[in-house]
């Protein structure tokens, strides 16, 4: 769902950045007449609520494995053929497979930080933010949330960059079909970065469009669909060619490529990048807590999370490699950035328009479910700095036939358009799809699926310095903080390569 944009009822989302303060709801008696002697009001939980005043959760270890599933497969997908492609087959399912089980240790380690102080009766964290400043503080947790929204940032820019590549590839196929196959058909990009932009200016404009109730249903629908066709094309492809392609060792030295020869350096550095795609399909700690919290208890919420998400990660994992390895399998060297977009496959050009076209609709919403908490966050913080300034906070009422009255402010208008516009302008100006994927993925991998998890749970379990646990862990999260630091410079090498041959503005593909 680029990843992740996750296909998770989008109030989860929501929670990922803002932080909610919902009182304690009680039934209240009346207080008997008095008689002799004053009896006090009686208070008593009501057993639709939970011991937090909120309603009775009911989520279990089936709908929370849904959650997940659906919210890690996204359009991260798409570029791991071409990831286990610079890695090769002797090193490509093995490094998909390690980032596997850090997710799934590193998810086990945060499902104990759903509560404070104790993971079975400590007060709730409703949100990944909510258990970073209750455990570690306001510090961190102000650090925690510059990355998050840098990321939700990036990410924004990346799914304008991959719907357009989608649109685009829609009408590819249908001109490489009406010529067959005589008309290169090149065309830029830049229109349908600008459709899609105009397209989530107007969404933009809708409030808590994030949180429409079918939104989720749509985008797993749509995820599940375009995997499905490129896992499937891609299994075509094997049987039609006949044999498995691609080499122990990923491409070799000396290919041809779009981009130009691959020389030793850039096969260092596509072989780093291709690190930040496979961290990218993976990253979905943010929303782990977001999900427990739907989970009823007993049994205690985490020991039903580490199952869902041992399962989860499993089946994802089985999902990821066969789509990654069937891509490489049926192009060897030559396979696309983007199994669905990059023209490996040409026929059947309507089944390919149908997984484009479901690329466009799930990332059009993901946009959105991914933004709105941005633009919460902006509109909530200017309002507090600004309460008597009426471009901040008047509200006019515009009256729309058939609909009702929209509520017209003109700082949220101004402001969402403007976001909209540089997230655009900078896809526009660097329109890499696989840099732009790994970068995410770098950015993101190390601090939220492994360093703040960590941390939280040493807080948490007061697990003492330099004991053999506190170093085991301070070892992993080293690890995978070079692995992140080497993915992020493989995919900045990656977009300084690609700027060497690319006019912005300019460039057909």
């Amino acid at each position: 769902m680029l990843q992740r944009s996750r296909t998770l009822p989008s109030k989860i989302y929501q929670g990922v950045i803002e932080e909610r303060k919902d009182g304690r709801h009680y039934i209240e008696l009346e207080p008997l007449p008095k008689m002799e002697t004053e009896t006090k009001p009686i208070t008593i939980q009501s057993k639709c609520l939970d011991d937090d005043g909120r309603v009775k959760r009911t989520g279990t270890f089936w709908t929370a494995s849904a959650h997940i599933i659906t919210a890690v497969i996204g359009s991260g997908v798409l570029s791991l053929s071409w990831a286990i492609a610079q890695l090769g087959w002797a090193v490509g399912p093995v490094v998909m497979v390690l980032f596997a089980v850090v997710n799934l240790y590193t998810s086990t380690l945060l499902t104990q930080c759903y509560r404070s102080d104790d993971s079975v009766a400590g007060p709730r964290n409703y949100t990944y933010t909510d258990a970073v400043k209750s455990i570690l503080g306001g510090k961190k947790f102000k650090i925690c949330g510059v990355i998050q929204y840098v990321n939700l940032f990036g990410v924004a820019i990346g799914y304008t960059i991959a719907a357009s590549v989608s649109m685009m590839a829609i009408k590819r196929s249908n001109c490489y079909h009406e010529s067959h196959g005589n008309d290169p058909c090149h065309m830029s990009s830049n229109v349908y970065m600008i459709a899609f932009g105009i397209a989530e200016v107007i969404l933009s404009q809708i409030p808590d469009f994030d949180q429409v109730w079918w939104l989720s249903i749509v985008a797993a629908i749509m995820s599940f669909t375009y995997s499905a066709v490129g896992l499937g094309l891609g299994v075509a492809k094997v049987a039609e060619n006949g044999t498995f392609h691609g080499r122990l060792m990923g491409i070799s030295i000396g290919t041809v490529t779009p981009a130009g020869t691959v020389t030793g350096t850039q096969k260092v550095w596509r072989s780093l990048q291709a690190l930040g795609a496979m961290a990218f399909a993976y990253s979905f700690s943010i929303i782990l807590i977001e999900i427990q919290d739907t989970i009823k208890s007993p049994p205690a919420e985490h020991k039903t999370m580490k199952k869902a998400t041992m399962l989860s990660i499993m089946v994802t994992t089985v999902f990821y490699i066969l789509c990654g390895s069937m891509g490489y399998a049926a192009f060897g060297d030559h396979v696309p950035g983007n199994l669905l977009t990059g023209f490996g496959f040409y026929n059947p050009y309507w089944l390919l328009d149908i997984a484009n076209f479901a690329i466009v609709v799930h990332l059009v919403g993901a946009y959105q479910v991914f933004s709105q908490p941005f633009f919460a966050f902006v509109e909530k913080w200017s309002a507090h700095k600004w309460p008597k300034n009426k471009f901040v906070t008047e509200e006019y009422d515009i009256p729309i036939p058939c609909i009702g009255v929209y509520k017209l402010n003109l700082f949220r208008l101004i402001w969402r358009t403007i976001f909209v516009l540089l997230t655009t302008l900078i896809a526009m100006l660097l329109p890499f799809f696989n840099d732009v994927v790994g970068l995410l993925g770098a950015f993101g991998f190390w601090p939220l699926t492994v360093y703040f998890p960590i941390d939280m749970y040493i807080s948490q379990k007061k697990i003492g310095r330099w004991t053999n646990r506190w170093l085991g862990l301070q070892m992993l999260s080293g690890c995978c903080l070079i692995i992140s630091t080497l993915a992020a410079v493989g995919s900045i090498a990656g977009v300084v390569l690609d700027l060497k041959t690319y006019k912005p503005f300019k460039t057909s593909y």
